[in-house]
C-alpha cells in the first residue's frame, strides 16, 4: 500500500510538512531526511514502537534513536503528533534560543529524546549499548512467567552514519554479541551534502552487515508502509541477530525540483518550493504548521491503544513485586542509582588500600571491592584488561551465550566502546566503566564529549598516564592528553597521587550522577606517603603545610609528581625555605569549591609558586600565576626506561628546587 492513501498518508504528510515549515521558519535545518523517511518512521511508531508519552521514562519502553540527528524535525514531529510534551509553539521555535527543539536532538532537553545525536554514528553506537543493557537486565530480572524487561531498540541511520568508523566498530560487536532486539532502519537515499554517495561510498553495505553477522533485508520503496511493516515484523522475529533494513528512500520526497538532490539535505526548500511540494503531494499549500484534526485524532487513538501494553506491564509488576520482592526492590534500586560517596568510603576495605603500587593496580582492587557492594557495575576494556586491571573477577564475560556476564570485551574498538558505554548509561539500570591507555583517549574523544554534554554517569578509565610508560615510546606516551581532557566541560578528571587518592577518585566517580569522569592512572609505582585524606574529594588540598605563618614557596602537582614535590620541599627546608605542597587530584572538583576554600589552599599573596606534572604545562598558569613556574613535558616522549625519561625530561626534584631558588633569590 502506498503511503499516500487514507489517514496513514495524511499522517505521513503532516510529519513531512511540519518539518518543512519548521525548517523554513528557522531559515536553517535539514528538510530532506524528514521528507524522505517520514513513511518508515511513522510506520515504526504506529505499529511497533512501545511507548507512553505520559511516562517517557518507563523502563520497559522501546528505545528509538535517530542516529541521523540532523533530521531532528522528523523526531520532533513524531513526538508532537504522538502526544509528548512538545507543543506547536515548540515546533515553531525550532533552532531558537531556549527552545526544546534544538538543531540536533539533545538528551535531557526534549521529552522523548533518548540520546543526543548529530555527530554521525554516535547514535548507532548508543543503540548497541542500549540493546546490551536490555539483554543483561532481562537475563537478571526476568523469571518464569514474568517478562519484566522485554523491549527493542530501534535506530534510524543514514548513509553518513554508516560511513563513520564508529558505526562499523559498533556493528561488528553487535553482530558478535547476537543482539537480536536491535533493529536499524537504514535511510538508503544515496545522497550526502556533497552529492551522490557514488562519489565516496560504493561498497555493498548490505553485504558488509551480513559479514558482521546481521540479519539484512531490503525494502525497495520507502513509501510502501506494508513492505516496511513486513520487514520490521521479520526483524522482530529474528531473535539471534541484529537486523538492518535497508529502505530505499528519496531525500526531499515530494519536492518537484529538489527531491533526490543534495540541495534538499541541509537547507530550507524555500517558500515557493515548499508550496510546490505541498501541492505535489496534495497537502494544504497555503497553510503552515497545519495538522488536520482527523490526523490528531488518529494519532491519539494509536497512543490509546499503546496504553494497554503499559497497563498490562503495570499489572505484571504488581504480581512480580509479590512473588519476587527482592528482585523488584533491586530493579528499582538499580534504576535510581543514588550513591553517596561519603558513606561509600567510610570504613570497610576500601580505606585499607594503603600501599606503594601503581594506581592502575589499586584501581583494579577498588573496582572489585565496589562491585561487591554494587552488583550493577559493568564494563570492560578495549582489549587491555591485563594492562588496565579492570577485570571484574568472577563475574564472567558478557556474550550471546552468557548474557549474565558483567565483563564486556569490546575488542580493539575504542570509539565504539565510548559510544556503547554511553548507550548503556542512557538506557538505565547500570553503572558503567570502560578502560584503555590514556594516549588512546583520542580515539574516543567524541563519545567522551557527548557523555559530558548529556550529563550521564560513565567512568572512563585511562591508564599508562605519562612518559613513565617508558620503552613503548612516544606513540604510547600521553603528553597533551590530561590537559586536553580537562578542557571538556562537565568531565571530572582525576589523577591520583597514591593508593588512597585512587580510592577517593574511584568512589567519587562511581557516585557521580550528573556527568562522566576520567580516571588517569599510572603504570609506574606510586609511593604511599600517608598524607592523603578526605579533602581529596575537594579536588585539591594541602598535604604538606609550611612551618611558619605563610609559605615561602607553594608547590603543586598531580599523580606521581606529588611525591617528587614533597621530596623537593624537604630538601628546600634544609636551606631555610618553607614550602607548602598541594595535591591536585581534580581541577574540576577544586573549581566547584567555595572561593574561601580555594584561596585558603592556594595561599594567594604568599610565596613563589611552582607546578610539576608529566604533561604539557598549558593550564597550570591559572594556579601558578604570573611570575610562577610551570614545569612539565611540552614535547613528545622517547623510548627508554620510564625512570630515565622522567629524569631526562625534568620530572624530578632538580628543576623544582632550582626554580624555587631562582625566584626567591632574584
Amino acid at each position: 500500500m502506498n503511503s499516500s492513501n487514507g489517514i496513514d498518508g495524511k499522517a505521513i504528510n503532516a510529519i513531512r510538512f511540519l518539518s518543512v515549515d519548521a525548517v523554513e521558519k528557522a531559515s536553517s535545518g535539514h528538510p530532506g531526511l524528514p521528507m524522505g523517511a517520514a513513511a518508515m518512521a511513522y510506520e515504526l511508531w504506529k505499529d511497533f514502537l512501545k511507548f507512553t508519552p505520559q511516562e517517557p521514562k518507563w523502563i520497559d519502553r522501546d528505545r528509538f534513536v535517530l542516529s541521523a540527528g540532523h533530521g531532528s524535525m522528523l523526531l520532533y514531529s513524531l513526538l508532537h503528533l504522538f502526544g509528548y510534551d512538545v507543543g506547536m509553539d515548540d515546533i515553531k521555535n525550532f533552532r531558537q534560543l531556549e527552545s526544546i527543539t534544538p538543531g540536533h536532538p539533545e538528551y535531557g532537553h526534549t521529552p522523548g529524546v533518548e540520546t543526543t545525536t548529530g555527530p554521525l554514528g554516535q547514535g548507532f553506537a548508543n543503540a548497541v549499548g542500549m540493546a546490551i543493557a536490555e539483554r543483561k537486565l532481562a537475563a537478571r530480572f526476568n523469571t518464569e512467567g514474568f517478562s519484566i524487561i522485554d523491549h527493542n531498540t530501534y535506530v534510524i541511520a543514514g548513509d553518513g552514519d554508516l560511513m563513520e568508523g564508529i558505526s562499523s566498530e559498533a556493528a561488528s560487536i553487535a553482530g558478535h554479541l547476537g543482539l537480536g532486539k536491535l533493529i536499524c532502519l537504514y535511510d538508503d537515499n544515496g545522497i550526502t551534502i556533497d552529492g551522490s554517495t557514488r562519489n565516496s561510498f560504493t561498497e555493498d553495505v548490505k553485504m558488509r552487515f551480513c559479514a558482521y553477522g546481521w540479519h539484512v533485508m531490503d525494502v525497495d520503496d520507502g513509501n510502501d508502509i506494508e513492505k516496511i511493516r513486513g520487514a520490521i515484523e521479520e526483524a522482530k522475529y529474528e531473535k539471534s541477530r541484529p537486523s538492518l533494513i535497508a529502505v530505499n528512500n528519496i531525500i526531499g520526497y515530494g519536492s518537484p525540483n529538489k527531491a533526490g538532490k543534495a540541495i534538499a539535505h541541509g537547507s530550507p526548500l524555500g517558500e515557493d518550493e515548499a508550496a510546490l511540494a505541498k501541492k505535489n503531494l496534495g497537502w494544504y499549500e497555503d497553510r503552515q504548521f497545519y495538522i488536520p484534526d482527523e490526523v490528531y485524532s488518529h494519532a491519539k487513538d494509536i497512543v490509546n491503544l499503546k496504553k494497554s501494553a503499559k497497563e498490562k506491564w503495570d499489572d505484571t509488576m504488581e504480581r512480580y513485586k509479590v512473588e519476587h520482592p527482592e528482585k523488584h526492590r533491586e530493579l528499582a534500586d538499580w534504576h535510581e542509582n543514588v550513591l553517596e560517596v561519603e558513606k561509600l568510603i567510610s570504613g570497610g576495605r576500601l580505606m585499607e588500600l594503603k600501599r606503594d603500587e601503581a594506581s592502575r593496580e589499586t584501581g583494579g582492587k577498588v573496582l572489585n571491592i565496589l562491585k561487591e557492594q554494587f552488583e550493577n557495575i559493568i564494563g570492560g576494556s578495549a582489549d587491555l584488561n591485563a594492562s588496565t586491571k579492570t577485570t571484574l573477577e568472577g563475574f564472567g564475560i558478557f556474550s550471546a551465550e552468557n548474557p549474565k556476564g558483567d565483563n564486556v570485551y569490546f575488542g580493539i574498538r575504542e570509539h565504539a566502546m565510548g559510544g556503547i558505554l554511553n548507550g548503556i548509561a542512557l538506557h538505565g539500570g547500570y553503572r558503567v566503566f570502560g578502560s584503555t591507555f590514556l594516549v588512546f583517549s583520542d580515539y574516543m574523544r567524541p563519545s567522551i564529549r557527548l557523555a559530558a554534554l548529556m550529563g550521564i554517569p560513565v567512568v572512563f578509565v585511562f591508564t599508562h598516564d605519562s612518559i613513565g610508560v617508558g620503552e613503548d615510546g612516544p606513540t604510547h606516551q600521553p603528553v597533551e592528553h590530561i590537559m586536553s581532557l580537562r578542557g571538556i566541560p562537565n568531565l571530572n578528571v582525576y589523577r591520583p597521587m597514591d593508593s588512597v587518592e585512587t580510592v577517593y577518585a574511584w568512589a567519587d566517580a562511581i557516585c557521580r550522577n550528573d556527568g562522566p569522569s576520567a580516571l588517569i592512572l599510572s603504570r609506574q609505582k606510586l609511593k604511599y606517603m600517608g598524607l592523603s585524606h578526605e579533602n581529596a574529594l575537594k579536588g585539591a588540598y594541602v598535604i604538606r603545610r609550611e612551618k611558619g605563618e605563610g609559605p615561602d614557596a607553594v608547590l603543586m602537582g598531580s599523580g606521581s609528581e606529588v611525591a617528587v614535590l614533597v621530596e623537593a620541599a624537604n630538601e628546600l627546608e634544609k636551606e631555610g625555605i618553607d614550602c607548602r605542597v598541594i595535591s591536585f587530584l581534580s581541577f574540576e572538583k577544586f573549581e566547584q569549591q567555595l572561593e574561601e576554600y580555594k584561596e585558603e589552599v592556594l595561599a594567594y599573596g604568599t610565596g613563589v609558586r611552582v607546578s610539576l606534572e608529566a604533561g604539557i604545562t598549558l593550564g597550570w598558569e591559572k594556579y601558578v600565576g604570573r611570575g610562577g613556574k610551570a614545569i612539565g613535558v611540552d614535547r613528545f616522549g622517547a623510548s627508554a626506561p620510564g625512570g630515565e625519561l622522567m629524569n631526562e625530561y625534568g620530572i624530578c626534584t632538580r628543576p623544582v628546587i632550582e626554580a624555587v631558588r631562582e625566584m626567591i633569590h632574584k
